[in-house]
């Protein structure tokens, strides 16, 4: 048994020299292994492959062209809620001055303001509808033309392949946990997109 004790106590004072050795040189190791994001964005077979990153919400908010067409489309939204929130205040107005009448309204004037009222207030909502959907049409048009140019502009810039990946962030689509700020090449792009935009609309 005593024997036995003494084995064990060997053995546990071996295994306490290796942790003890694995402790304090484990830092070195690690640190050894840790490299540089941008190492590792070197040409060729066996290398790892270079990722960059462009934030939509700086590009929304400091390319021109986008700026203006969104300025645009918000405006023309609210031009749209105004024309028809005064459609039903007009509508609202006809009602309180026809009550005024009072006793004096017969049973088939009722029906017929009735009928009136509705067949304007289907108007108003047919026509919010027409020009809601036109306006989305449009606004669709435009963020497709702006990808398009976003694509054409990134495969320029992207000439000598020094990206392999050039994923997209921003605010409901940021499904990156991580982003390394020296792959951000947003600034590049909103330089360049605008300068390209400018250059193309003289």
């Amino acid at each position: 048994m005593k024997q036995f004790s003494l084995i064990l106590n060997i053995v546990l004072l071996f295994a306490v020299g290796i942790l003890y050795y694995l402790h304090f040189s484990g830092t070195k190791v690690c640190e050894k292994k840790v490299k540089p994001m941008l190492s590792s964005c070197k040409p060729g077979m066996n290398s790892a492959p270079c990722i960059a990153y462009v934030d939509l919400d700086s590009l929304n908010e400091k390319i021109t062209f986008i700026k203006n067409n969104r300025k645009a489309l918000e405006t023309e939204q609210e031009a749209i809620e105004s024309e028809w929130e005064s459609g039903y205040r007009n509508l609202e107005n006809q009602k309180n001055n026809f009550l005024k009448k009072g006793k004096s309204i017969t049973q088939s004037e009722a029906e017929e303001f009735q009928a009136n009222l509705v067949q304007q207030q289907q108007e108003i909502d047919t026509k919010k509808q027409v020009l809601t959907q036109k306006l989305n049409e449009k606004s669709y048009k435009f963020m497709d033309g702006i990808q398009q140019k976003l694509k054409g502009f990134l495969e320029e810039y992207n000439k000598n392949n020094k990206f392999n990946y050039i994923f997209s962030t921003g605010n409901g689509l940021d499904y990156m946990v991580f982003k390394d700020t020296t792959n951000n090449i947003t600034s590049d792009v909103i330089t360049g997109m605008n300068e390209m935009i400018d250059s193309e609309n003289k």
